[in-house]
């Protein structure tokens, strides 16, 4: 069609015991922004995954610029100008910006310098608007800023049709802005983007087209001006999404103290106090949200509230008893789930097997295990049962879990937390990288636990997610609790206010 940058025409692509992409259309044009939309597992990845040249397609073709094109590499599609982003990154953390762009770039000079190099990155940043320090070392960089780099890297090797892969589940709200106004700018000139994401609000905002996969067929390309949240959702999922359980929405009895910190302070990996005199309980029977922007101290008051670290000051108390010292296995004894922020890095084990990673909480438990005794075919039916109650289609539960998409690795962790979480759980941002469908679900597990007496502490960004499901909301900033607040009588613009340290809010 005119103005194609790029079409799929039929893709069909299948493994064993699972049909990816069923005779897939999708056409992509020149100067747009163009969402590809789905719940884990409708084909997104792999649909993306042909058209980079990391999988052949059994059936179909690609056209470019009017004739067929075969990718038998990556190589090939970045030679063809087409590049992606992943969601995971895959920069080497120790070397600078600079280096990295340059690694593996045909056109780096044969005789260079860090100088050169760096000067190089700087025009090329100021290029398309992606400003980034040449000299730092990815290590010291933010989300953002690694990003950014990524981009660069993808821009720099002549790409005209860029694919991003969830770019903002791990940005803050100004690095999100930032991608926006880059992507605005970068159709402006000519290019075309994918943009494949979980954000509808995002999808609506940003994007020109609007592509939905369901069960690895397409379902519908809509123009997104003429779209809704709801009907987007709709379209994902092939069913009405249901309402949140507003956990504030009227007075609830709850039980005794389960989850309490009680003057903890705590420090981070350098040795910075990054939780300062915290009092902070959650009953049970009850969900209490914290809300705060990334970075003022959630990872370290999950990681005190599940033993991965001490305190250096008050105590943590888990069903009123007093836990000494950071030690994760006593904590999970005493009945604590813990579904952690990065699941892949902290959750998993990436190269260990599906199914030893379903029962890597219950190893020392029946029926898993018989006194000293482990029992493989037990523990492969318990993980089967908890990969089918997490809704995570596994062809093969002796791969490597990190051979699953990121939203079934999520869903697989936090099913295997629930099922040990007898006194409390303490989820990290369990929705984070899920799809509207599958959010929905998390949420309604999470009140499930509660009603069945459960003591949930929810840390999350998505502040309409934590009013929509909390019965308590806590705000941190900078290490403290500026304000604990009941969920229906919280108002976002109090909570704005607080998230941003305007301690007269509270």
């Amino acid at each position: 069609m005119p103005g194609a940058a790029v079409e799929l025409q039929g893709i069909t692509k299948a493994f064993p015991g699972l049909l990816a992409n069923d005779a897939i259309d999708l056409d992509l044009r020149a100067g747009e922004i163009h969402a590809l939309l789905g719940e884990n597992g409708a084909g997104k990845s792999t649909l993306m995954n042909v058209l980079t040249g990391i999988y052949q397609p059994d059936a179909g073709r690609i056209v470019m610029n009017g004739a067929p094109v075969r990718f038998a590499s990556p190589k090939d599609a970045i030679a063809a100008g087409i590049g992606m982003v992943h969601q995971h990154f895959k920069l080497i953390r120790a070397f600078t910006v600079a280096e990295n762009i340059h690694l593996g770039w045909p056109d780096t000079p044969f005789r260079t310098s860090a100088a050169l190099l760096e000067s190089r990155t700087r025009a090329l940043s100021e290029r398309f608007g992606l400003l980034v320090r040449p000299d730092a070392r990815v290590e010291d960089l933010s989300a953002g800023e690694q990003q950014r780099v990524e981009i660069l890297r993808v821009l720099a090797r002549g790409a005209r049709v860029l694919i991003l892969d969830e770019p903002t589940a791990v940005l803050t709200p100004g690095e999100a802005a930032a991608l926006v106004r880059a992507l605005r700018g970068f159709v402006v000139s000519g290019y075309a983007v994918i943009l494949i994401s979980h954000k509808l609000d995002e999808v609506l905002e940003v994007a020109d087209r609007v592509t939905v996969l369901r069960a690895g067929r397409k379902v519908a390309t809509l123009r997104a001006a003429e779209c809704s949240q709801a009907q987007l959702a709709a379209l994902m999922v092939g069913r009405e999404i249901g309402g949140r359980r507003r956990g504030g929405a009227g007075p609830r009895r709850v039980g005794p103290i389960v989850l309490q910190l009680a003057g903890a302070s705590a420090d981070d990996e350098r040795g910075v106090r990054a939780l300062a005199d915290v009092d902070l309980s959650v009953h049970a029977g009850e969900i209490v949200g914290v809300a705060g922007v990334a970075g003022n101290g959630q990872r370290e008051l999950t990681e005190v509230l599940t033993g991965l670290r001490p305190v250096t000051e008050g105590q943590v108390r888990i069903g009123g008893r007093v836990m000494f010292g950071a030690d994760p296995a006593a904590f999970l004894a005493a009945g604590v789930g813990h579904i952690p922020e990065d699941r892949l890095r902290s959750g998993l084990a990436p190269s260990m097997a599906v199914a030893d990673n379903a029962v890597l909480r219950e190893y020392r438990r029946p029926p898993v295990a018989r006194g000293a005794l482990f029992r493989p075919g037990a523990a492969l039916a318990l993980a089967r049962r908890i990969a089918a109650d997490a809704h995570v289609m596994v062809p093969n539960m002796r791969a490597p879990v990190r051979n699953l998409s990121g939203g079934n690795q999520q869903r697989l962790v936090a099913r295997r937390e629930m099922r040990v979480s007898a006194q409390a759980l303490v989820a990290a941002y369990p929705t984070r990288g899920l799809d509207i469908g599958a959010i929905d679900t998390m949420l309604r597990y999470l009140a499930e636990m509660r009603d069945r007496g459960v003591g949930v502490l929810l840390v999350s960004e998505e502040l309409d997610e934590l009013l929509g499901i909390a019965d308590r909301v806590a705000v941190l900033f900078g290490g403290r609790i500026m304000g604990v607040f009941p969920a229906g009588e919280a108002e976002p613009e109090r909570i704005g206010l607080l998230m941003g340290g305007r301690a007269e809010a509270a």
